[in-house]
C-alpha cells in the first residue's frame, strides 16, 4: 500500500484531533461479529443473467442458500459482478418465487398448480406430437435431410460449455435445425 503525504497528515491530524477529544485511542477494542457464511458449503456456479459467463460462488447450510458473491478465482469475472449478478441471492431467497410449475390450458383464463412430473410429461408429449407432426425426410431435391424447422431452442448463459454440448447433441437427435445460444444473440 503506497501513503501519500497528503494521507499520512490526514491520518496523524484525525489521531491528534480525537486524542485531543478525550478519547483514549489505546483503549478501543474491535469486535467482530461471526461470520454469517461460516460453517457454509460453497458450490461454485455460473451466473444465469448474461453471456458473460461470471463465476459465482453459492454458500448453503441446511439446504437453503445463505449467500452469494463473486468468484474471486473465477478467469472472467476475478470476483466482481454487476448489479443483477450481485442481487443473485433474491432469486433463490424470495417469498414471490415460484417453486411448482404453473399451466394454463388452452382458452382458460387461470392458471393452474401442477406437479413436475405431470409438466415434463407434458413438455415431452408436445414435443413428440409437433416433431412427429412437422418431420421432414428428404428436401425438393430427394436429399434426406432428416429435420423439423417447427421446434426451435435457445439456450442458457448459465450452462457451461459440456451441458451446452450435451444439450446441443439431444436437440439435433431430435432433428431441430433452429439451434441458438444466448451468447450468438
Amino acid at each position: 500500500m503506497e501513503v501519500t503525504r497528503r494521507a499520512f497528515l490526514k491520518l496523524t491530524g484525525a489521531t491528534v484531533f480525537v486524542g485531543g477529544l478525550g478519547f483514549d485511542i489505546a483503549s478501543v477494542r474491535a469486535e467482530a461479529l461471526p461470520l454469517k457464511i461460516l460453517y457454509a458449503t460453497e458450490t461454485t456456479t455460473i451466473c444465469p443473467y448474461c453471456a458473460v459467463g461470471c463465476g459465482i460462488i453459492v454458500h448453503s447450510r441446511d439446504g437453503r442458500v445463505i449467500g452469494t458473491e463473486g468468484d474471486p478465482e473465477h478467469p472472467i469475472n476475478e470476483g466482481s459482478l454487476c448489479p443483477k449478478g450481485g442481487s443473485l441471492y433474491q432469486v433463490a431467497v424470495n417469498d414471490a418465487r415460484l417453486t411448482k410449475p404453473l399451466y394454463r390450458a388452452s382458452g382458460s383464463e387461470r392458471w393452474e398448480e401442477v406437479t413436475w412430473e405431470w409438466a415434463i410429461d407434458k413438455i415431452a408429449e408436445k414435443i413428440v406430437k409437433t416433431r412427429n407432426e412437422t418431420f421432414t425426410l428428404k428436401n425438393a431435391k430427394g436429399q434426406a435431410v432428416n429435420r423439423t424447422t417447427a421446434i426451435a431452442s435457445v439456450g442458457s448463459a448459465a450452462m457451461d460449455n459440456e451441458e451446452c454440448y450435451i444439450y446441443q447433441k439431444f436437440l439435433r437427435g431430435l432433428g431441430l435445425v433452429y439451434v441458438e445460444h444466448q451468447a450468438r444473440i
